[in-house]
C-alpha cells in the first residue's frame, strides 16, 4: 500500500453510525487502514516508446521550472502514481498557472506493477541529461517507488529521492481537476494542422488573450473572439509543447464552460501528455478557490480513509458503482466525492471523461490549513458574525460582519452575490468569498 503521512488510526467515530454503509465500509478495512509500512517498488519495467516517452518528460520538467507569473521558477518535482496498468507523471508550472500530465497508458510499459502508490521526486540534470540522450533505439528502464524514481539507459542508471510535496500543488491539485470537469472538447487537430498552429504562434512576451479559430481545414489565432472559438489566456505558454511537435499524431483541445481556462491534450498512440491553462499568466490554479463550497460540508477522516483504502492510484472512480456495492446512499456519496475532491484525492482525465483516484503523501489537515477563505469564514461563525435577515425557500438574506462594515449577502439557489471587495472585483468567477461561505455553511 503506498505512503500516506495521515493519522488513519479508526477512531470509532459516533457519526458512522448515522450511515452504516460507510461505517461497513471502513470496518471491513480496518487492517488496510491502519498499514502504514512503504512499498519499496510499485513498478519496475521497460518503456516501448523510450525516445517519445524521455521528450514528454522533458517538456513536463521544463512545466515544472517554468514561471509565468511574479514567483520566480524554483520547482521541479513531478508527481508520479503507478497503478491499474499505467504511470502518471503530474506536476505543475512554479506560478501554479499550468498544469502538465503525462499518461503512460499500458502499452508504452512492459514490465510488473508489483504495488500501486505515488511519489514525488526532483528532476536534476543528471535526469534530465539521461532524458536528453535517449536514442531512439535505446533500451530505458523505468523503477518507481515509494522513496524514489529510477531510470536506466545503456550510459547508466539515475536516480532521484522522494522529496517534500509543494502545498502550492496541493492546491493546484484541488482546483485544477475541477476546471477539468468542467471542459468540453472545441477542435482535433491532425499532425499537420499541430505543426501549422504553433508556428502561427506570436514570438515574445505577448500580452492580451488570444482566441483559437477553425478557418476550412486551418487553425488559426487572432484577438477577436468568434462563437465558435475557444479563447487562450498567456499563449506563449503553449510554447512548452514545442520540443515534442514532431511525435505528436494528433492533439485535441478543450474549453472550460465558463470560456476561460482550457487545456489541450496531444496524444501519441500509447501514451497522452495533457497541458492545462489557467485563465491568465496572472491567475494560478492554487488561488482560485473554486472548490470551497465543496469543503461547506464536513466528512469525517474516516469516510475518507475507508475509501482510501479501496482505491489503487489510477483507478477510475465511479461513485455510483462505490454506491451500490458497499450500500452507501447517493447523497452521502455525494458528500464523500465533493470530499475527496477538496483533499486532492481525485483527479480528472479528459479523455475518458472520468474521474480517477490519486493517493497523495500529505495531511489532511494542511488542506484546510491552506484555504483562508474557509478558515475566516468558520471564525465569522464562531464569532457570531452572521445574521439571518430573511429566509424563504432556496432564498436567503444575512448581514455579515466585515472589517470595518456590514456586508449584505443574497443567496437565491444556486446564485449568490455579496457587498464585499472581492465579489465586486471577481463576481465569483474565483470561489466565493468568505462572506457568502459563511452564511452557507450556517445553512448547511
Amino acid at each position: 500500500m503506498a505512503t500516506v503521512d495521515f493519522d488513519i488510526a479508526y477512531k470509532g467515530s459516533s457519526v458512522l453510525t448515522q450511515q452504516s454503509g460507510i461505517q461497513r465500509l471502513v470496518l471491513s478495512h480496518q487492517a488496510e487502514i491502519k498499514e502504514v509500512n512503504e512499498v519499496p517498488c510499485f513498478f519496475w519495467g521497460s518503456l516501448t516508446d523510450p525516445l517519445t516517452t524521455a521528450k514528454c518528460l522533458t517538456t513536463l520538467s521544463k512545466v515544472v521550472r517554468s514561471s509565468f507569473g511574479p514567483i520566480p521558477a524554483s520547482l521541479r518535482d513531478p508527481i508520479v502514481s503507478a497503478g491499474t496498468e499505467q504511470i502518471r507523471f503530474e506536476g505543475f508550472s512554479s506560478c501554479n498557472g499550468v498544469y502538465a500530465r503525462l499518461d503512460l497508458l499500458e502499452d508504452a510499459i512492459d514490465g510488473e506493477f508489483l504495488a500501486s502508490g505515488t511519489t514525488n521526486v526532483d528532476f536534476n540534470e543528471p535526469m534530465l541529461n539521461a532524458l536528453n540522450g535517449v536514442k531512439k533505439t535505446e533500451k530505458m528502464v523505468l523503477g518507481v517507488g515509494s522513496k524514489e524514481v529510477s531510470i536506466s539507459t545503456d550510459k547508466g542508471k539515475v536516480v532521484e529521492k522522494k522529496v517534500r510535496l509543494p502545498e502550492r500543488w496541493i492546491k493546484g491539485l484541488t482546483s485544477v481537476q475541477l476546471y477539468l470537469a468542467g471542459m468540453e472538447e472545441k477542435f482535433r487537430l491532425n499532425k499537420v494542422q499541430v505543426v501549422q498552429l504553433f508556428q502561427s504562434i506570436p514570438r515574445g512576451n505577448v500580452k492580451g488573450e488570444f482566441f483559437l479559430h477553425q478557418r476550412a481545414n486551418r487553425f488559426v489565432l487572432s484577438p477577436i473572439a468568434n462563437k465558435d472559438s475557444v479563447r487562450i489566456g498567456g499563449i506563449q505558454r503553449l510554447r512548452l509543447l514545442e520540443g515534442i511537435l514532431p511525435y505528436i499524431d494528433n492533439m485535441t483541445v478543450y474549453q472550460e464552460l465558463g470560456g476561460e481556462s482550457c487545456s489541450v491534450v496531444a496524444d501519441f498512440k500509447n501514451m497522452r501528455l495533457t497541458l492545462a491553462l489557467s485563465p491568465d499568466n496572472y491567475r494560478g490554479f492554487s488561488g482560485e478557490g473554486n472548490v470551497l463550497e465543496n469543503m461547506i460540508q464536513a466528512v469525517p477522516d474516516e469516510w475518507v480513509m475507508g475509501v482510501n483504502s479501496l482505491l489503487k492510484s489510477n483507478e477510475l472512480f465511479d461513485p455510483t458503482m462505490l454506491s451500490i456495492e458497499h450500500d452507501v446512499d447517493f447523497a452521502t456519496m455525494d458528500s464523500l466525492t465533493a470530499s475527496l475532491s477538496s483533499v486532492g484525492l481525485l483527479g480528472y482525465d479528459l479523455h475518458s471523461h472520468q474521474h480517477y483516484y490519486r493517493r497523495l503523501p500529505f495531511k489532511m489537515e494542511r488542506i484546510l490549513s491552506l484555504n483562508p477563505r474557509l478558515k475566516n469564514a468558520k471564525k465569522l461563525l464562531a464569532t457570531e458574525g452572521v445574521e439571518i435577515i430573511r429566509k424563504t425557500g432556496d432564498s436567503i438574506e444575512a448581514r455579515v460582519a466585515g472589517t470595518d462594515v456590514i456586508h449584505t449577502v443574497i443567496i437565491q439557489g444556486e446564485q449568490s452575490r455579496c457587498t464585499c471587495n472581492w465579489f465586486t472585483n471577481h463576481q465569483g468567477k474565483r470561489g466565493l468569498c468568505k462572506h457568502i461561505l459563511a452564511v452557507k455553511m450556517l445553512n448547511n
